[in-house]
């Protein structure tokens, strides 16, 4: 196993919800990483979050970890959830909710 591969994977493991995305939850440097802010943030659940701009081995080995060409990219519970659209389409049907419903504060 590469040494990224271990950190995403440690990473993954680690965190109940886990956003890896382009920037910070407080300034995300794209749109489809903002919504995805704007997505937990409504959910109220918490999660962490990897800025993928800092890192280039992560920015490339989480797309190879999960065989998903784009970020951002959540997980939860250890499980590849998808991409911005995907999140959207699982929290205007209540997917998502009851995805992480459990967790929320």
């Amino acid at each position: 196993m590469s040494e990224a591969k271990q950190r995403i994977d440690e990473i993954v493991r680690s965190n109940q919800v886990v956003l890896f995305m382009k920037g910070t939850a407080l300034f995300p440097q794209c749109g489809f990483s903002g919504r995805a802010i704007a997505i937990l943030d409504h959910l109220k659940v918490p999660f962490e979050t990897v800025d993928v701009l800092q890192d280039q081995e992560i920015r490339q080995g989480i797309k190879a970890y999960s065989d998903w060409p784009t970020v951002p990219q959540l997980y939860v519970k250890g499980e590849f959830v998808g991409g911005s659209d995907i999140m959207m389409e699982m929290f205007e049907s209540g997917e998502l909710q009851q995805l992480v419903g459990a967790l929320a504060e």
